[in-house]
C-alpha cells in the first residue's frame, strides 16, 4: 500500500517509519510542504491508500477536507478538533470518502477504555483521572483522558470527573483512572514507555481503512484490526 503521511514531529516520522517497516511505500510531508492542505490535490493523492495524520487541530481539519472532499481516505490521531466530528463524517458519507479518528491509537489505551467502562459500573465510588505528557502537547486535558471521562459519564451521568493534567519533560505518555470510596480505592493505570504503540495503531488503521467508505472512530473497530 502507498500511505501519505502528515506531519514530521515526533509522533509522524514514527508512524512513517512503522509503515514502511510493514512493507508499504511512504511518503511525508510536513507543514511547509503541505501549508493549509495545498499540496493534498488529485494528482498528489492518486494512487494513496490512505492518508495519517499527526498534525495540529486547525491543520487536521484543513486537510480532512481536502482528503474527504476528494473522495479520499484519512487516519487522524491528531485530537482537539471533535467540535467538528459532524461536520467531516458528513463530508466523507457526501463524497464517499473514509475517515478513521481516535483520541489514542494505541491498542493498550483501547483495552484501558473497556476496562474503565467496567469500573465505572461500581456503586458508592468517585472517580477521577490524572495523566501526563510532554510539555509539547497542545491540548490539556488529553483527548484520551477526556474520552475516559465521557466513557465514566455515559455509565454514571451524575458523577463528577475531575481531570488532573501534567506537561513534563519528554513524557510519552501516562493515563491514570481511580475509583475511590470511603472503604478501598481501584486504579487503572496505562503507561506508553514509547509512542510506537500508537504509530503501529494508526499504521493498523490505515491498513483497514483502505478500500472503505465511511466514519468510524477507532474504538469501535480495534478489535477488527
Amino acid at each position: 500500500m502507498l500511505f501519505l503521511v502528515l506531519g514530521k514531529g515526533k509522533t509522524g516520522s514514527l508512524v512513517a517509519e512503522v509503515a514502511r517497516e510493514r512493507g508499504h511505500s511512504v511518503r511525508v510531508y510536513d507543514v511547509t510542504e503541505n501549508p493549509h492542505a495545498a499540496a493534498l490535490i488529485a494528482p498528489n493523492l492518486a494512487g494513496v491508500d490512505a492518508v495519517i495524520d499527526f498534525t495540529t487541530p486547525e491543520a487536521a481539519l484543513e486537510n480532512m477536507r481536502a482528503v474527504l472532499a476528494l473522495g479520499g481516505r484519512i487516519v487522524v490521531g491528531t485530537t482537539g478538533w471533535y467540535a467538528q466530528v459532524d461536520e467531516m463524517k458528513a463530508l466523507a458519507g457526501k463524497r464517499g470518502g473514509g475517515l478513521l479518528y481516535g483520541t489514542n491509537f494505541s491498542i493498550g489505551v483501547q483495552k484501558l477504555f473497556r476496562l474503565t467502562a467496567a469500573l465505572a459500573e461500581l456503586e458508592g465510588y468517585e472517580f477521577s483521572i490524572e495523566e501526563t505528557h510532554h510539555t509539547s502537547k497542545l491540548d490539556a486535558p488529553s483527548g484520551t483522558a477526556l474520552t475516559l471521562k465521557q466513557i465514566i459519564q455515559s455509565v454514571r451521568p451524575e458523577a463528577e470527573v475531575p481531570v488532573l493534567a501534567h506537561r513534563v519533560g519528554d513524557a510519552n505518555g501516562e493515563h491514570i483512572v481511580r475509583a475511590a470510596s470511603e472503604h478501598d480505592e481501584l486504579e487503572l493505570r496505562h503507561d506508553a514507555h514509547s509512542r510506537r504503540g500508537f504509530a503501529l495503531g494508526a499504521v493498523r488503521g490505515a491498513e483497514w481503512l483502505a478500500g472503505k467508505s465511511g466514519a468510524w472512530e477507532f474504538r469501535d473497530i480495534f478489535e477488527q484490526l
